[in-house]
């Protein structure tokens, strides 16, 4: 029997602030923050889905790696990029939508939620 994954289930994040961290997050995103487990603080993200933010001494600095949001639309896209740009001063990354760096270097994309089954079988998805 094949094995069928249904989504992913956490993303681990390294900050050197979890208390910064988390309000940011909370900020900008409006996530829950859940109790128990590994790391500084755990976020909800979806119905099973978290955030851990750990944190650590020293940043290493990532190349390619990160991981993408899905918020409801582009109203929230915009919301999001507004609080990016004028209350943190963070720059977004041209050619995508909402694609940033958080204040530790952890890129960030923001896409909106598009349902899987819209789409025809032979088509890629790109959300940013």
């Amino acid at each position: 029997m094949a094995v069928q994954v249904y989504g992913c289930n956490h993303i681990v994040i390294e900050v050197t602030d979890a208390k910064k961290a988390v309000k940011f997050y909370s900020d900008v995103f409006g996530l829950k923050m859940l109790r128990g487990g590994e790391g500084a603080a755990w976020c909800k993200l979806g119905e099973h889905q978290f955030m851990a933010i750990f944190e650590v001494e020293t940043l290493q600095p990532d190349r390619v790696k990160h991981f993408g949001l899905m918020v409801r639309d582009q109203k929230q896209i915009d919301e999001v990029r507004r609080k990016l740009t004028k209350k943190y001063k963070l720059k977004l990354h041209p050619n995508f939508r909402c694609d940033f760096r958080d204040p530790w270097g952890n890129r960030i994309q923001v896409g909106q939620s598009v349902p899987v089954e819209w789409a025809p079988a032979s088509t890629t998805i790109l959300l940013d």
